[in-house]
């Protein structure tokens, strides 16, 4: 039995496959094909020495935690950020194996970490510290072993500078070693607004095969950050309100729509939404329990539990965020009939329209925008009706769903390499 810890990420994202592997007769009759994917294959720990600009040297401590590789070389991002546990990293690098099968990539998670507050480093330093960090990595990764992204706290700029340190590490130049690089090292076009597109191709298939109309409907957004402020522009262009939006601190209200481009001013002076006049001002924790059609958690993990979760008045919540709901918070929006639609299946259209520059880079051949946008739709539309009538056939939430539909591809995958 697991242990009882609401806070304890990997321990939550076992608990969510436990749930669907007791549903689904490949898992549930064979214990062992459980075993097999519950725990991340490897996890390491590095030091990283940097020389600061001051001349002293400080280590920092990195984590990666490979998933699995049964179909394909690793995926994700690399987050740099001062608060970090083992159990998150193993957690996030499970749920992306996951998301590169539900949408039916060549690829499996993993996650990179390095224990730093980036916000306290010069952009010599920092970049001292990309190039360590692959120096002490590089023969793990490459582009057939191992493809890093950016997250939280890194961006193209940091990827330019580890594909680079990669490159000369090898010897040869290596573009599809890493992804979301600058465009002049091989970015793909249309990056950034594919992520957010394809949250809203997830929505809008979501909803269409429940017959339920998107336009109209009023929308409260957790943390007005470049994911949910890109959500929201795309929403409102589609004739959605959104009514309710937070930061850290502060959430607003106003029932006819907030105007998200003077939000997005107000960000990007690094002021606080509270500080938008036409609008009622609250307390950020409660923006998840006001009145609203859809709700859209974008901040952090672990945000709906047991504590709040029978305040949530949304009928539809879509995550942007990663493990935004605790499996026994799920438990029970599932019985009071609210749709959930999973990060697994809902932050998807990232990982994918990285593996399609990863695609373009070994080919040396680049799409237009038009051809990616139609390649992200073509797929993530397919997934996520995949996903609603698998729902259908195990009676199950979507989220369990999209276990059951990636754990039948892993398995597979596991089972032609001879693994089980």
């Amino acid at each position: 039995m697991l242990e009882q810890n609401i806070n304890d990420a990997f321990l939550n994202a076992r608990k969510q496959m436990r749930k669907a592997c007791d549903l689904y007769d490949g898992c549930r009759l064979d214990t062992n094909k459980y075993e097999l994917i519950s725990h991340p294959r490897r996890i390491i720990e590095v030091n990283i020495p940097v020389r600061m600009d001051n001349g002293s040297i400080r280590t920092f401590i990195g984590f990666r935690s490979q998933h699995n590789d049964a179909r394909g070389p690793f995926k994700w991002g690399i987050r740099f950020h001062q608060d970090v546990n083992k159990s998150e990293v193993k957690a996030l690098s499970m749920w992306m194996s996951i998301k590169c099968a539900v949408i039916d990539i060549p690829l499996w998670g993993w996650k990179w970490w390095v224990i730093v507050n980036p916000k306290e480093l010069s952009d010599g330093e920092l970049e001292r510290l990309s190039r360590g960090y692959v120096r002490e990595l590089y023969k793990y990764i490459g582009p057939e072993t191992d493809v890093p992204a950016p997250d939280v706290n890194t961006n193209p700029k940091v990827m330019g500078w580890m594909m680079d340190e990669y490159s000369m590490l090898v010897w040869k130049y290596s573009p599809g070693s890493f992804t979301w690089k600058p465009l002049s090292s091989g970015w793909s076009a249309w990056r950034w607004e594919a992520t957010a597109q394809g949250w809203v191709y997830v929505l809008q298939k979501i909803l269409e095969l429940k017959d339920i109309e998107l336009k109209g409907k009023k929308v409260a957004i957790q943390w007005a950050g470049n994911a949910g402020l890109t959500m929201a522009k795309l929403l409102v262009d589609l004739w959605v309100h959104i009514v309710w939006i937070s930061d850290s601190r502060w959430g607003i209200y106003n029932e006819n729509g907030i105007n998200i481009e003077k939000i997005s001013e107000l960000k990007a002076a690094r002021k606080s939404v509270i500080e938008y006049d036409d609008a009622e001002k609250l307390a950020e924790k409660w923006v998840l329990e006001v009145k609203c059609d859809i709700l859209i958690p974008a901040a952090l993990e672990n945000q709906i539990t047991w504590d709040n979760v029978l305040n949530i008045q949304a009928k539809i919540i879509l995550e942007l965020a990663n493990g935004p709901i605790t499996p026994e918070a799920d438990e029970i929006l599932h019985k009071n009939f609210t749709i959930v639609i999973p990060d697994i299946l809902a932050n998807a259209g990232g990982v994918m329209v990285s593996y399609f520059e990863q695609v373009q880079n070994n080919m040396n051949f680049y799409w237009e925008e038009e051809e990616i946008d139609q390649k992200l739709h073509k797929k993530i539309s397919w997934a996520a009706e995949k996903v609603f009538h698998t729902s259908l056939e195990y009676s199950s939430t979507l989220r369990s769903a999209a276990y059951i539909v990636a754990m039948t591809r892993i398995f597979d995958a596991m089972r032609d390499r001879g693994e089980i």
